[in-house]
Order: structure tokens, then sequence, then C-alpha cells
């Protein structure tokens, strides 16, 4: 009689045998190669990544170092003074002064947050010419902040295009100096800055809203719920992280306003920035040292300014199914 491995052995070869699988030492089956993890999303981060230290994380080492020292920009040395700088900045109330202006243009920031809402809200539904009033709006967006600002100059210039409205509106007794008259020029540059930066906040909001499902909608209607019904306990509730991160923008945007004041007024008659300043000391009165200090305190206050507001909105995760 043949043993079951002859018999296994004679039969291997016919057609429809099952062939068996090599067996290894320790009679285990043996084990196909290991698959890889892949490398290419690595890839393709490894340029992006690099930019971002190069053009930061390295920077903001740098700025740190300068922080204590004294050096003017031009000296190939750095004289090593500890925290000195910042001790002066402490003492130096005019230098947080400048922070009192950034309140105008955190002012102008909530007023710019709720007209984005109110008008993605509008124009995520069905209303006319609504893709033209989407360009219009987001339009100022994408324009160059110091076009803007040459472009502002005119409008509020005395007999400008402003003051020119105002006359034909019967309303020429109201026409002033408005960037030469203190108590009218940071009203004007945070207008400005409203109108500038509006389209960012419109596409965050309009995008969110629409990315809430189609379903929801018509559920509400059939429940009888109005415009305003929907708009509180359907799209506030679904686009409440993006109002959080619009927040965050807004607030650290405030602080660190540069562009506009300082092209349009260069820091006069009061509209002067902590950027503003900080730009001064560096550039113009070669204490980069100084400067630095306040660019690293700039940074921590945007920082806490931040986390704080995490903590009293925090963010949560939505759930519209």
């Amino acid at each position: 009689m043949a043993s079951p491995t002859n018999t296994a052995s004679r039969f291997s070869g016919l057609p429809g045998a099952t062939p068996q699988r090599g067996l290894g030492t320790t009679g285990r089956r043996r084990q196909g190669p290991r698959r890889r993890k892949p490398i290419t999303p690595y890839l393709f981060l490894i340029v992006p990544v690099a930019l971002l230290v190069v053009f930061t994380y390295i920077p903001v080492v740098n700025m740190f170092g300068y922080s204590v020292t004294s050096w003017n920009g031009l000296s190939p040395t750095k004289e090593f003074i500890g925290a000195d700088n910042y001790v002066e900045i402490a003492t130096r109330p005019e230098l947080f002064g400048v922070l009192r202006v950034s309140l105008y243009y955190v002012g102008a920031s909530v007023i710019q947050i709720v007209l984005a809402l109110y008008f993605a809200t509008v124009l995520s539904f069905n209303v006319r010419f609504r893709n033209f009033f989407k360009g219009i709006i987001f339009f100022p967006y994408l324009i160059n902040g110091v076009a803007i600002a040459m472009v502002f100059l005119y409008f509020f210039e005395p007999g400008g295009t402003l003051d020119s409205t105002l006359s034909a509106l019967g309303l020429g007794d109201l026409s002033r100096q408005w960037l030469g008259d203190p108590g009218t020029i940071n009203y004007s540059l945070a207008g400005t800055s409203i109108w500038r930066y509006l389209g960012l906040n419109f596409v965050l909001f309009l995008g969110a809203i629409q990315s809430i499902p189609a379903q929801l909608y018509e559920a509400a209607e059939i429940d009888g719920a109005n415009r305003w019904h929907q708009f509180r306990f359907l799209i506030l509730p679904g686009i409440r992280p993006i109002v959080g991160l619009s927040v965050i923008l807004a607030i650290s945007g405030s602080l660190s306003v540069f562009e506009i004041p300082y092209i349009m007024t260069g820091g006069a008659n009061g509209s002067e920035t902590f950027v503003t300043q900080t730009v001064y000391l560096a550039f113009k009165a070669y204490k980069v040292g100084l400067a630095s200090a306040m660019a690293v305190v700039l940074l921590l206050i945007i920082l806490l300014v931040t986390w704080v507001q995490r903590r009293v909105v925090p963010d949560e995760k939505v759930n519209l199914s």
C-alpha cells in the first residue's frame, strides 16, 4: 500500500491537483514580504516643510536671539544685554500705548464679520445675480494692499470722492480732514480695512454654509422654519468652527495691522500701530534689538489672546446628520 506521501507525490502532477505549499524548517508556512509603508506623501511634504522652516521658524528663532542684544542692524557684532530690551518695553508706556489704536481695528473686525456672515447667508440661497454680487464682495481681497491704500488716499483727501459724495447728498457740512484730524483718522483707516478684508471672511462663511446638506434645509422648510429660524438653528451652529477661526484671524490681524496705516499716513496724527512703531525702531532708529523684543512681545500677546479665545469658546464637533 502506498503511503500518503507517495500518493500525494504521485498525483501532484495531474491536472486540477492543488500544489503543496512549502513549509519552513519549523513547520510554519512561509510568509510573504512585509508590506512597506508608502513614502510618496512624505516626499511631497519635503518642499513645503523646508520652506516653512527656512522662512518661518528660523527667522523666529533669530528674532528671539536679536531681542537679547543691542544690535543696530549694521554692526558685525551683537552685544548681549539679556532682558534689558524687555525691561525698556515695560517701563516705556508709549511703546504699549499704541496698542490702543488696535481697538479701532478690533471694532472694525466685528463689523466685518457681521457683514460677511450676512452677505454669505443671503447669497447662499437662490438670489438673482448672486454670482455677480459674490464677485463684487470678494474682488477687493484680490487687490494689492498698496494699491488699495493709494486709492483710499484719493478717496479721503479734501475735495475727494468722499467729500464730493457728501456734497451731492446735501451733507457737505460733514466734510473734514479725514486723514488729518486725530478724531477721525483711525475710523477712516479702520473703515478701509473693512472693505479690504470683507471678501476673505465672506468666502469662508459661504463655503461653510454651502457644505450643509440640502436635505436639512428641506426638512426645516417642511417644519415651517423661516429664513431666520434656518440661520439661527441650522446655519449658525453648522459653521461655528469657521466663525471661531474668523474671530482668531480678526483679533490677530487687528493687533498686527501694518500696511494700510503705514502707507496712507505713516503713523501720523495718532494712527501709529504697534507694528509700524516696531518697523520705525528697526529701520529708522536702528534699534533692531529693541524692535525684535517688541515683535516677540506682540507674538506672545497674539498667542495669549488666541489661547483665551479657544478656552472661552472651545471648538465643538458639529453633527448635523
